[in-house]
Formats: structure tokens, sequence, C-alpha cells
């Protein structure tokens, strides 16, 4: 009831697979003030972070953001048809040369890869030595554990014995879990599989800010001009991040 009363209305009633909804999800994220100002310091961290070179750039599930804007050449993706993305592709089966990519970067799509081994073979196989895997995903602490098993519609299982989940809709499938299990709790077990891949730099962040902007179906809790004062108090509460971070930087070097 409550995550129905907090809805966004513009896409209340659209199913999360719905071409639509990225579409309105799209305008949400650039006309919500405090939404938009998340998202470019979100961006900002995964420019900061890219390799140099003038190999291409791959990010993918770019339907509702906009980095594009702030990098020009980028290749931007979807699993479906959107507008201004250029590729419509499945991260299972990158339609790009190995060793092609200076980089794939995506937030809050990882946990979508129904078969995320698939992925990182082929994150191996197309990124140059060198390149880097860089997100920003949801991620397992005692708060964002309550946050995402009572306010969020995705299912989150962090008890989940297997990396992969059942299969369903392009967007609706999804264990929001899934990059802690793989980057964290079963490290050991990602090392092992991908020797190709360094050791994963995780860094928790934001136990707030994202919850009151709403994010994209939700309503904004808080004005943007008081962004910047959110954040403040976050970098204060910074050493607790490990119990209370809701999402993580993730970065992964393909060192063949």
């Amino acid at each position: 009831m409550l995550r129905r009363l907090l809805a966004h209305p513009w896409t209340r009633d659209l199913h999360v697979d719905d071409p639509r909804t990225t579409a309105l999800r799209r305008r949400i994220i650039r006309e919500k003030p405090f939404l938009r100002r998340l998202y470019l310091e979100w961006y900002s961290t995964l420019l900061a972070r890219l390799p140099p070179g003038s190999a291409p750039v791959l990010e993918l599930g770019s339907g509702a953001g906009f980095l594009a804007e702030l990098l020009p050449g980028l290749i931007s993706s979807e699993v479906f048809h959107c507008s201004d993305v250029r590729v419509v592709l499945d991260a299972r089966q990158l339609p790009f040369g190995r060793r092609s990519l200076r980089a794939i970067v995506m937030t809050d799509v990882f946990h979508h890869v129904a078969n995320p081994e698939a992925f990182l073979v082929e994150a191996v196989r197309t990124l140059r030595p060198g390149g880097r895997i860089l997100m920003i995903e949801p991620w397992v602490t005692a708060w964002s554990h309550l946050v995402y098993t009572r306010l969020h519609s995705e299912p989150f299982r962090s008890d989940a014995s297997d990396w992969s989940f059942p299969p369903s809709g392009p967007l609706s499938g999804a264990n929001g879990a899934l990059p802690w299990i793989i980057f964290a709790r079963d490290r050991a077990a990602f090392h092992c599989e991908f020797p190709a891949l360094s050791a994963p730099t995780v860094h928790p962040l934001m136990p707030v800010a994202y919850l009151l902007s709403g994010g994209v179906s939700m309503r904004s809790l808080s004005p943007g001009w008081a962004y910047g004062l959110w954040r403040g108090l976050e970098g204060l509460i910074a050493p607790l991040n490990h119990r209370l971070a809701m999402f993580a930087l993730i970065n992964v070097q393909h060192v063949p």
C-alpha cells in the first residue's frame, strides 16, 4: 500500500517491461531535480574512473539515462528499441570484436542480467587489456535489506545459491542482491572463475539520498536544493556505509 501511495503517477499503471515505462523514466530523471543531481554525481563518478585511450565505451541499459550527453562517442544500448539509444543488444552476447572496448559502464543494470556469467565472459572477450567494468548497483547491508525488501518491487535475495535467476521480462527479471553475491559473498569463486578480471574494488555509498529521490518509480521526498545538504550528511556517516549503504560503486579491471 505504501509503494502504491508513493508511486510516481506517470508510470503507476505501466508494466516495467513496457518500453513506454523506460521512456517516461527518462523524462522523470530529467525533471526531478533531486534525482537528476544524483545521476549527475553517479555519472561523474563513473567517468572519473574510465581508463585512458580512444577505444569506445559501452553503456548497458542506457534507455532512461543521459550519460551520452556527458561522454561524446558513448555506445548507448538497451534491450529493446528506445529513442536516443544507438544499439539494441543482449549483455550476454555483445556484438563487438575481441579487445575492442575501453570500458563497459552501467547504473542499476547488472542485477537484471539473468546469466551474469555469460556477460562476464563477454566482458573478458571485448575489453582491451586494462579495460574496466564500472557499475553502480544495489548493495546488501542491514539497512538496504530492510528498504529493498519492504519498499522496492524487485526481488532482493541475498540468500540465493545461484548467480543466475529465472528469466522473465527484459527489466522485471532481477535479483537486487546479485552484485553483492558475486563481488562480496562469492568473491573467491568470482576470482577463480574469471582470473582475467581483477579482484573487484567496491565502495559502498548512499544510505539515504536515493531513497529520498524516490528513484524512477516513486515521488521525490526532498526538493532538489537539499541534495547537497543530504550528501553532506551522508559524508559524515560514511564510516558506517558498510552497515547502511544502499548502493556500491564496483570497479573490475581486465588483467589478462
